[in-house]
């Protein structure tokens, strides 16, 4: 009686001043007595978003992703972000584990590892709104919340002014090649899209899916203003539009309007995802002049 006593007790006793709450994109929630100082991401977006918030000290291991990234290269490798060693894990004593929504397999290693007893915070990253969101969450996290609205504001600035620069011109058609065997597109959902639409752009392929498979038929129906390929694991040797037979006749190959970007920095969200939108309503304002000179 005196034990059950003392559990509703403890139940109405307020938080310490200085804990921390965060609740994950599945409804997990981590409560903290102070920032976590040992982190382990599985996914890259979270590595990128801790640097921007000069947290780097904090993360403690990487995935075999992301040793591109300097700043973690020296970390020791944990595995992938599908299959994470469990004794590797072990070894690198996290207060907190970040992984990715999505695939079921990601999700299984997920609750193995919550079984293990460490906290797990699972994160949905596929648009722009996404970022702003998660970044929140992780300055909380980390003791960066300040950092991280600073952050987040001047994204969203720069996103503001590529909506409102006087030089965008009309909003170029473009398709998106994510595969060129098997072609597959980027669809109507996912941060390629967000990207597209933040650089004055407007995605041909309107399914709503991030990925959606393209016969050929379809593709010449649509007929884009721009074919955008991107290169990377997902399609490291394609072979230039106007060396495929069926593509010499589209009005981009034409007109030499084929750009190419790296898989990661386009289809991969993160902060770097910004910066892409940049990038592509550069091109775009170029092709749309261009256009409108030959009207």
């Amino acid at each position: 009686m005196y034990k059950c006593f003392l559990l509703v007790l403890l139940c109405f006793l307020p938080l310490p001043a200085h804990a921390l709450t965060v609740t994950d994109d599945l409804g997990h929630e981590l409560v903290l007595d102070a920032p976590a100082q040992r982190v382990l991401a599985l996914y890259g977006a979270f590595n990128e978003i801790a640097l921007s918030l000069e947290a780097g000290d904090r993360l403690v291991a990487r995935t075999a992703a992301d040793g591109d990234l300097p700043e973690l290269a020296a970390l020791p490798v944990i595995g992938t972000h599908m299959r994470p060693n469990p004794e590797l894990i072990v070894a690198s004593q996290p207060d907190v584990i970040l992984q990715l929504a999505g695939r079921q397999e990601a999700q299984t290693q997920t609750e193995a590892l919550r079984s293990l007893g460490f906290h797990v915070l699972t994160f949905t990253m596929e648009s722009f709104e996404d970022i702003f969101r998660v970044t929140g969450k992780l300055g909380v996290l980390l003791g960066r919340r300040t950092q991280a609205g600073d952050l987040v504001s001047d994204w969203k600035a720069r996103l503001a002014a590529l909506r409102t620069d006087p030089d965008r011109h009309t909003t170029v058609r473009v398709f998106y090649e994510a595969r060129y065997q098997n072609l597959l597109a980027a669809g109507s959902r996912g941060i390629i899209q967000d990207v597209i639409t933040a650089a004055g752009g407007v995605n041909v392929v309107r399914e709503p899916k991030k990925l959606v498979s393209c016969n050929e038929e379809a593709l010449i129906r649509a007929d884009p203003d721009v074919y955008f390929i991107q290169r990377g694991p997902m399609n490291p040797d394609a072979p230039p539009p106007d060396a495929r037979p069926h593509y010499r006749n589209l009005s981009a190959v034409r007109s030499g309007r084929v750009l190419y970007g790296d898989e990661k920095r386009f289809a991969r969200p993160g902060p770097h995802s910004i910066a892409a939108a940049e990038e592509l309503s550069l091109q775009l304002r170029h092709f749309s002049a261009e256009r409108i000179s030959q009207q």
